[in-house]
């Protein structure tokens, strides 16, 4: 099984007990002496619209921004890393982090503006609604219908393994955190979920760290699907880059939608641009538009709360499957549907 996991850039961040790979990293100079240090998980071309929207309305503030991965953030906020502002797409994490203690309480009338469901106790607030999607190369599908549910989509790759062989690609749920909270949110919801992952383990799927990367590799036409990768990278980097022919695929039987969340680490140590920063992602939040921002307001999620495109939701149940045995049975139950001989 080939695993397609590469970072952008490996770096050590000197500070920290453990090494911390770092994938990107950039300074925004701003007319003052304070800087605002981000640690995040968006890629640094999705981002730096809102840096600069930002720093417009606070032109004295620099921005130093990094990103890693998910579980990376997690573990370097757990060890008190000097970051005065924590964004990430694994929201299970970010808040046990806040549920842990190892975030600052932060209030304002922005926040207090947010949905009921897209903040907790003034510690974690969510600013986007972001579906997950499958992205396709309709050239390596051509003359084979498209599917619109889960089932359609294990006939399809049960039918066909001579075009999916070796081409399907998905979350190692072992190293990505918004991969491992897409797969146990999924699990819980429905049924079809271990049947799909039965049949890509028959394939030869290959593992990734990033949507991106699995985007990028469709687009390429390395694979002929992606299962489960954030609908707003997929339509940014389609949008982006010419060539190729691909499609995106919203399962109309359920749909996960993560919210993009913030929390201001215990150890910041500019909680007030930490929390302007918030204010100005919170109003964006709810904008009635998309607009011309990369990552999509949480109006969405609103819409579909009613139904089975409703966000997943900020609470305790988030911490279900990031318990060390039901994280150990869950993995194990993975390994055995995806690693088949």
């Amino acid at each position: 099984m080939r695993y397609a996991c590469l970072a952008f850039v490996m770096m050590v961040w000197a500070s920290l007990s453990n090494a911390m790979v770092i994938e990107n990293q950039r300074s925004y100079e701003g007319s003052g002496d304070q800087v605002l240090r981000i640690l995040s998980t968006a890629d640094l071309e999705v981002f730096e619209p809102y840096i600069l929207a930002f720093q417009e309305r606070r032109p004295e503030l620099s921005v130093d921004y990094t990103v890693v991965s998910s579980a990376e953030l997690y573990r370097a906020i757990r060890q008190g890393a000097a970051f005065d502002l924590a964004l990430s797409s694994a929201m299970d994490l970010q808040f046990r982090l806040a549920n842990d203690g190892f975030a600052q309480s932060y209030r304002s009338d922005a926040t207090a503006a947010l949905p009921a469901w897209a903040r907790w106790r003034d510690l974690i607030f969510g600013f986007t609604a972001e579906p997950a999607v499958v992205v396709l190369s309709t050239d390596r599908l051509d003359g084979l219908e498209i599917p619109s549910t889960r089932q359609e989509l294990i006939n399809l790759l049960r039918e066909n393994p001579d075009v999916f062989g070796g081409a399907v690609g998905t979350y190692d749920v072992r190293e990505s955190g918004l991969g491992y909270l897409y797969a146990t949110q999924e699990s819980r919801a429905t049924d079809a979920y271990w049947r799909l992952t039965e049949v890509m383990g028959r394939l030869d799927p290959q593992l990734y760290c990033c949507s991106g990367e699995m985007i990028d590799d469709v687009r390429a036409g390395r694979l002929a699907l992606a299962y489960n990768v954030l609908g707003s990278y997929a339509a940014e980097r389609i949008a982006r880059y010419s060539g190729g022919r691909v499609k995106i695929l919203r399962m109309q039987d359920f749909s996960n939608v993560i919210l993009r969340t913030a929390i201001v680490p215990k150890a910041a140590q500019q909680p007030e641009a930490a929390g302007a920063m918030i204010d100005m992602l919170a109003d964006l939040g709810l904008r009635e538009k998309p607009g011309n921002w990369h990552l999509p307001p949480l109006i969405a999620a609103e819409m579909g709360r009613a139904s089975s495109f409703g966000p997943i939701r900020l609470g305790p149940a988030l911490m279900v499957y990031l318990d060390p045995l039901n994280r150990r049975a869950f993995l194990a139950e993975w390994e055995d549907s995806m690693e088949q001989p």
